[in-house]
């Protein structure tokens, strides 16, 4: 089995879902005392939402490719950063491993497509919603359409995540208020529902909500593990 790198702590709350969810998913394959090899840098994620808010986000990238870089010398045999705003810096930390990063979008955009899911709502950080990084990966490699929330609620989901989320803070106003936005989603024509920032299955889960749901921390932890599986 190979050993999965994980870069966490933006934030920690979702990092410890993706050891757990890794582990499990190792456990359930291979069964008895198996567990998953896993090299972990964890950051300090009040630097990095400074830098996210300050648009300096080249500074986050050279912070991410350095932490990335550790997790490599730590063993790792492929990269997961485990945030998806994060994810628009990608190519700076691709750059500084010599391993595989597996992105996000990539192993989200494989379960669409099995699916025949061409029409995606997308739920996240008002960087993840806004701009391309993320939208374009799913359209231009994948073609798959991204469509999101109004301006008002793409506010009201960003503040969701930062200052409840992030904190581990669960509010039943704050759910019911973002099963308003998916159904919005789902009547404007998205097919299932990309919940795009690793917090967000923490709020709401299949259990919650008729509309298909990609809870990306659990997507991505899977695809991980069938990676690291694979000989």
């Amino acid at each position: 089995m190979k050993t999965i790198g994980l870069l966490g702590g933006m934030s920690w709350e979702s990092t410890t879902l993706y050891y757990q969810l890794i582990n499990q998913a190792v456990k359930q394959r291979l069964g008895g005392l198996h567990s998953a090899p896993i090299a972990l840098v964890s950051v300090d994620f009040h630097e990095i939402e400074s830098l996210q808010h300050e648009g300096r986000w080249d500074e986050a990238g050279a912070f991410l490719a350095r932490a990335a870089s550790q997790v490599q010398a730590a063993g790792a045999d492929c990269l997961l950063i485990c945030t998806n705003t994060m994810h628009k810096v990608a190519d700076a930390v691709e750059a500084a491993i010599d391993v595989p990063l597996l992105h996000v979008v990539d192993a989200t955009a494989a379960l669409a497509r099995e699916a025949g899911r061409r029409r995606l709502g997308l739920l996240g950080t008002r960087f993840t919603m806004e701009q391309p990084f993320y939208r374009d990966r799913f359209a231009q490699r994948y073609s798959i359409d991204i469509l999101v929330p109004g301006a008002a609620e793409r506010e009201e989901v960003h503040r969701i995540i930062y200052e409840e989320l992030c904190l581990g803070t669960i509010n039943d106003r704050s759910r019911a208020r973002m099963l308003e936005i998916i159904d919005g989603l789902m009547a404007s024509g998205a097919e299932a529902i990309v919940e795009g920032c690793t917090e967000i299955g923490m709020l709401v889960g299949e259990r919650h909500t008729q509309a298909p749901l990609y809870d990306t921390t659990a997507v991505h932890a899977e695809a991980a593990v069938t990676w690291a599986l694979t000989l």
